[in-house]
């Protein structure tokens, strides 16, 4: 690999921000970050001299994404996952779980399959790391179902769920499941045991099923405000849980079209910016002309920025993790540096690879973003090879 020096940039550091600093790039691995490098031999180095004002951060980390640019993780084939990776990058996002929806057994393990082998023999990088795969359904609520096909819908089942991972090659990391269904909470025990990740979603429990969820093992909610029974005075329901309990992740969509801004500002001001992650739950319209889509069998249309089913129901969305990240500024009251760690950070240590994701440190992967002084995106780095470069 191709070292490269990356320099008159606003650095942003896990403690802070580095003005006017450079980042050196070997193997893929960020080797230093600091304020002067004239000690730095550039024979044999590509040298990146940002524009002044420029800002280089750590690349996002999509941690619920259905697809994009046309293609599904539900289609099953390697060239899905690969256009998914191919075009990610442009948004900023350097690593995801490739996350899958409510369909047949099989239809289920032949997606899990795909991405597994596609994440252990085929990601490269330059594009964004498939970092495992999130299964969202079936073990779900009809009641609260969504666009999520109710005809397939199931009770949570261990033994199903043994074979799905065994055949993804243990690479399901995160799991969408209603607590209050059979054999819910020794189906989240299950997955807390395994080191899988039980996010309560598209769920009708209430608040005692909730604190029942977290002490079996729950630590993260399903796209907040969205798919679950909301805040009420008198029963605090899966919303109230999610803003209330420490041990709870919570997922938001910030395009503006599923949560209110006011409410991911109450989100905010509940949970902190170390208590929220930022979602796309993006489907295969992302970066597509508007028309009509395919979701899980279902026909989707796309228009003026929402994605939706015949009787109106949102369908994921289109949208982009950058744009999530500017809306977050927008929408609330927190800074850059603050978002950060909604988009990278906390997802990286959720799905407990902090070790090597989610910041600019040295030694972890150079999943970088490059920011002009205009705030766009100027070039995205994964695992230290160019992914995407403004033209």
């Amino acid at each position: 690999m191709n070292s490269i020096l990356i320099t008159n940039a606003d650095i942003y550091l896990e403690e802070g921000v580095l003005h006017k600093g450079y980042v050196l790039i070997e193997d893929g691995k960020i080797a230093e970050a600091g304020q002067d490098p004239s000690h730095i031999r550039t024979d044999g180095i590509t040298v990146v001299e940002a524009e002044t004002g420029s800002k280089l951060i750590p690349g996002f980390i999509d941690i619920h994404i259905h697809g994009a640019a046309g293609a599904d993780t539900m289609d099953g084939t390697p060239e899905a996952i690969h256009t998914i990776a191919s075009v990610l990058p442009a948004e900023g996002t350097t690593s995801f779980l490739a996350t899958t929806i409510t369909q047949g057994v099989k239809e289920i393990e032949a997606a899990v399959i795909n991405a597994g082998k596609y994440r252990m023999e085929k990601s490269q990088p330059g594009e964004a790391e498939v970092l495992g795969i999130h299964l969202e359904g079936p073990f779900i609520n009809p009641s609260k179902k969504g666009a999520q096909p109710e005809k397939h819908i199931i009770a949570p089942d261990i033994e199903l769920f043994k074979k799905w991972q065994a055949a993804s090659g243990d690479s399901i990391r995160l799991v969408t499941v209603a607590p209050e269904q059979p054999e819910g909470l020794p189906f989240i025990s299950y997955l807390h045991e395994t080191g899988v990740v039980a996010s309560m979603g598209h769920t009708d429990a209430s608040y005692e099923q909730m604190e029942a969820a977290v002490k079996a093992g729950a630590r993260q909610v399903t796209h907040l405000f969205n798919g679950m029974r909301g805040l009420h005075h008198r029963e605090p329901g899966v919303a109230g849980a999610a803003l209330l309990m420490k041990d709870l992740k919570a997922e938001v969509i910030a395009d503006g079209h599923h949560v209110r801004p006011e409410m991911i500002q109450l989100a905010v001001n509940a949970k902190g910016s170390e208590g929220i992650i930022l979602i796309t739950d993006a489907m295969r319209a992302k970066c597509m002309r508007a028309g009509t889509y395919d979701l899980g069998g279902q026909e989707v249309t796309v228009e003026n920025g929402q994605a939706l089913l015949e009787d109106g129901t949102l369908a994921g969305s289109i949208l982009k993790m950058f744009d999530s990240v500017k809306n977050m500024m927008e929408f609330t009251d927190l800074e850059l540096k603050d978002v950060i760690r909604l988009a990278s950070e906390n997802p990286a240590k959720q799905l407990g690879v902090f070790d090597r994701k989610g910041s600019i440190a040295r030694g972890k992967d150079a999943d970088l973003v490059l920011l002009n002084p205009d705030i766009q995106i100027a070039a995205t780095y994964c695992r230290g090879v160019s992914g995407y470069a403004l033209k």
